[in-house]
């Protein structure tokens, strides 16, 4: 029986409680039962656990996004490594990397399930296993570029965390990813997804009309402004446990500009420039919610409110406003005939929405602008994703080439 070896980031710290007192048998039966029985074959098992749980203690303090990401890579890399290695994943080789990666492309249909399912949950005071948990999910075609890229990433944070706590004396994943055929070097020529000039005015225009019958809608306007013109990602707008983004974040210097502090990757903290066209919308938004026109420094009002209840918006909520607007667009470019950027728009997803607007403006803003709002470390990754210039100058130089 296939067995989740990690529950939530909330409950992980009871997690490592229970199996360092030894009560796991009391509070996740089916989970102390499966680690006994795989004890018998892979003896370091026990150790093996609880060295997951340090390493998702450490990463998953980060963002609950990290924490699902490494769990979820880990946890089927363990329990291939005990269940078909029948190995501690310390004890692991080159060649058994090598293995669990050809098992990566190709699932055993017996590990797969056909829909999200969840873990465990609270039964009289005992975390439940669900029987139809599986670590992968049912594909129809092989693992993607991203899912084995994901796996390496995973894989070798683990290895390097467990080389500095002196775990394990070697770190096969980067030999194994070099050397895989599986992995395609991408092309130099990477063109982010963006929104057509007429897919962004239905998008924006419509949600704009239909305010003037559903004023709730102006919720809706503004997270499409900061998405678009803020080039913001959808966790910078929701409510995390480091951060709940208020209305004070945006503030105005000396000089009369203003400024959105925003928490971004890695919880490093930024100062997105707003334009005068932004600046309106944030009043519109904000006199629809009954405040005055512009922020005041001691503002504890969420950024983006809920209609019913308290605080700020998840990162699901507010993704299903987007989506919500881009229904409503979907629909009104059928209607007026534009077929084809209409079925475009039925793939487009929030994060569109931020390459949309760094495309654009970098016709216009200096490279280093540009690159200092939307919060990327180097300038040359903003160069390579929105400006491509030596690829742009390539294709120019080579226009009148003869045949």
């Amino acid at each position: 029986m296939l067995v989740a070896l990690v529950d939530t980031l909330k409950q992980l710290r009871y997690q490592i409680a229970h199996l360092d007192d030894g009560t796991l048998n009391s509070e996740y039966p089916e989970l102390a039962s499966f680690i006994q029985e795989i004890g018998l074959t892979v003896t370091e098992s026990k150790a093996d656990l609880t060295f997951l749980y340090q390493f998702l203690y450490v990463y998953g303090r980060k963002s609950e996004a990290t924490y699902s990401r490494f769990r979820n890579e880990l946890e089927r890399f363990y329990l291939w490594s005990w269940l078909i290695a029948e190995k501690s994943v310390f004890d692991l080789k080159r060649e058994d990397i090598e293995a669990y990666v050809d098992f990566m492309v190709e699932p055993d249909k017996e590990w797969a399930a056909t829909s999200v399912q969840w873990r465990y949950k609270d039964e009289q005071g005992i975390r439940r296993l669900n029987q139809n948990w599986r670590p992968f999910m049912l594909k129809e075609s092989t693992a993607s570029q991203q899912t084995l890229s994901a796996m390496f990433t995973a894989l070798n944070v683990f290895y390097k965390f467990a080389l500095l706590e002196e775990k394990t004396f070697a770190n096969f994943v980067p030999v194994v990813k070099k050397n895989s055929p599986y992995l395609v070097v991408q092309s130099q020529i990477q063109i982010p997804d963006t929104l057509s000039d007429i897919q962004w005015e239905y998008v924006f225009g419509v949600t704009r009309d239909l305010c003037e019958h559903n004023p709730d809608l102006e919720r809706n306007l503004f997270t499409l402004a900061c998405l678009k013109g803020l080039y913001l990602r959808i966790s910078e707008l929701s409510e995390r446990p480091q951060w709940s983004p208020v209305m004070s974040h945006f503030w105005q210097d000396n000089d009369g500009f203003w400024f959105l502090r925003i928490m971004g990757k890695g919880n490093k903290l930024r100062d997105v420039t707003l334009s005068d066209d932004f600046v309106e919308y944030l009043k519109r938004y904000r006199l629809y919610r009954g405040l005055p026109a512009l922020p005041r420094v001691d503002e504890s009002e969420p950024l983006v409110h809920k209609i019913r209840g308290q605080g700020g918006m998840t990162v699901r909520q507010i993704r299903r406003l987007v989506q919500q607007s881009f229904d409503y667009a979907q629909q009104s470019l059928l209607d007026d005939g534009f077929k084809d950027d209409a079925e475009q728009l039925g793939a487009a997803t929030a994060h569109w929405l931020r390459h949309t607007g760094a495309t654009h403006d970098a016709q216009t803003r200096p490279l280093k602008h540009l690159s200092e709002d939307l919060g990327h470390s180097k300038i040359a990754t903003t160069d390579q994703i929105y400006i491509q210039t030596n690829i742009k100058e390539r294709a120019k130089s080579g226009l009148k080439r003869k045949i």
